[in-house]
């Protein structure tokens, strides 16, 4: 995440002997660095380029890294991927079979609690005292307020997705300082939910405006596209529907501006951050400047073996053979004129007989380190890609829109219809709909956001995640699928910090 050339070589940077935050923030000029490290957590994994030095013990720093690790847990346990790898416990996510051991489960948690440890001391160090004392005044001031605001948001992201994949958890805010004697207290998930919905309806009204904000940097209609998830999920969170309130926050996001990219495939791809009036709010790559094997470089060579031509279809030097995707995924595309539903299926078999057998099950090509005009990514030797992550972008706004309007909110159901066409026309389908339902939106979803990480919330959200009213090959560690659990709804807390906090009680099941 590159919030100037300055704060690129900051995050490369090892701190000098003696920096203290009491001095970085006496002088306004370190602050973008100091945010760019808030930032930076969700892109880089460790201290060092490629996952060097990795932040999260246990882990390789790669693994680590923010959008792998929910990728790993939003994505692989669900109908939408398979991986081939047999890398510590990595099988067990889509089997379904994982425990409190899992250290992939265990890096999602930690790599959370890293990100709200860092928005916690920026935050600390920007509160209207610190910053009259160190004599930050007109024009700065306004800027650092800014930069408070998008910490806090950053930090109601990470929080968001300790609530929806980890539910009741120990919660930490700028308050609570490091080094404290005294255990972090549990919150629950009905707390939790509150407490992010008050910090994004907060800094919606402190964020810059809609667009007006640098490139990847959250904005007001970050912090309302968010709290149309939250709300989405609501249901599932306390037990209580919101889709009025769905409905409210998308309608904002919508009236900001933002329209549909012309061209579906060119959302994921390198010059993706160009001419983009969809993308709400990205994680931001870059092939030379932030090297991980994270991000969208695992996207991209990790989807990448058998016969598939990986320099000149992907831009990459060579595929990891890693990714691929269920035959119940490929069933969602009926239409073949979607766009969307773009296989590999040379010397791909479409049934999966052996999990690590890349040539079992048909590839599925999202993301490339190409341009839309064809052209290579910055790494010249086409390790690293450049592609960025959407997190949020207008079509999920759309589908959250008709889903909450068909569920009983207040929206208007033509309009609903609409927004579903539009994506549908855009994907290349140029017969429309006359009527919709919520099953059809959840297959929408699947369809657009596919490899988003947005899946496995989904299919929870229609009680089709553990059930047996969906099954996909592999769920449940068999060929066919079967039902699982209902507590694998939950993740489980890692067994260390169980032991390391008494204040914490494990989910049910585990």
């Amino acid at each position: 995440m590159f919030i100037s050339t300055s704060c690129v070589k900051d995050l490369e940077q090892e701190p000098p002997t003696g920096l203290t935050s009491a001095s970085v923030f006496k002088d306004f000029a370190n602050y973008p660095g100091a945010l760019a490290k808030v930032y930076g957590g969700f892109a880089g994994g460790g201290q060092e380029p490629n996952g060097g030095n990795s932040d999260i013990n246990g882990i390789d720093g790669n693994f680590s890294q923010y959008t792998r690790l929910l990728y790993t847990l939003q994505t692989l346990p669900t109908d939408e991927a398979v991986i081939a790898w047999n890398d510590g416990n990595l099988q067990t996510m889509h089997k379904m079979t994982w425990d409190s051991q899992n250290e992939f489960i265990s890096g999602a948690y930690y790599r959370i609690y890293t990100q709200i440890a860092t928005s916690n001391e920026f935050l600390r160090n920007v509160t209207d005292e610190k910053l009259a004392s160190n004599n930050i005044s007109g024009a700065n001031l306004t800027e650092a307020k800014y930069m408070r605001a998008e910490a806090r948001f950053l930090r109601a992201l990470s929080y968001y997705y300790a609530l929806d994949l980890f539910g009741n958890v120990p919660f930490v805010d700028e308050t609570y300082l490091p080094g404290s004697t005294s255990a972090p207290q549990r919150i629950s998930r009905a707390e939790l939910f509150k407490f992010v919905e008050s910090e994004l309806n907060a800094v919606a009204g402190e964020l810059k405006d809609p667009k007006t904000n640098e490139y990847a940097r959250a904005d007001k209609a970050a912090a309302w596209s968010l709290l149309a998830r939250l709300y989405l999920n609501a249901a599932v969170y306390t037990g209580t529907a919101r889709y009025n309130d769905v409905i409210t926050n998308c309608n904002k996001v919508i009236a900001a501006g933002y329209t549909l990219k012309s061209k579906y495939a060119d959302l994921f791809l390198v010059d993706n951050d160009k001419n983009n009036p969809e993308t709400i709010f990205p994680i931001a790559f870059d092939g030379v400047r932030i090297q991980t094997s994270g991000g969208t470089t695992y996207l991209v060579h990790a989807a990448v073996g058998g016969s598939m031509p990986a320099e000149s279809m992907f831009g990459i030097n060579g595929g990891w053979g890693g990714l691929r995707t269920t035959k119940s995924y490929v069933g969602l595309f009926t239409n073949s004129a979607d766009q969307r539903g773009n296989f590999y299926t040379s010397g791909q078999n479409l049934e999966i007989n052996d999990l690590g057998t890349f040539t079992d099950g048909y590839a599925f090509v999202k993301y490339k380190n190409l341009t839309s005009t064809g052209g290579p990514g910055t790494d010249a030797a086409k390790n690293f890609c450049d592609a960025d992550i959407p997190l949020l972008r207008l079509a999920d706004v759309y589908l959250m829109y008709a889903e909450a309007t068909l569920r009983g909110g207040n929206g208007n159901a033509a309009t609903a219809l609409q927004y579903v066409n539009n994506l549908r026309q855009r994907a290349g389908i140029t017969a429309p709909l006359s009527s919709i339902t919520t099953d059809f939106i959840l297959d929408e979803r699947g369809r657009e956001l596919g490899w988003e990480m947005t899946r496995r919330t989904d299919l929870i959200r229609y009680g089709r995640f553990t059930t047996a009213s969906y099954l996909w090959p592999w769920k449940g560690g068999v060929k066919d699928g079967k039902s699982v659990e209902d507590f694998r709804n939950l993740y489980p807390i890692p067994a260390k910090d169980l032991v390391a906090n008494s204040n914490l009680i494990q989910n049910p099941g585990y």
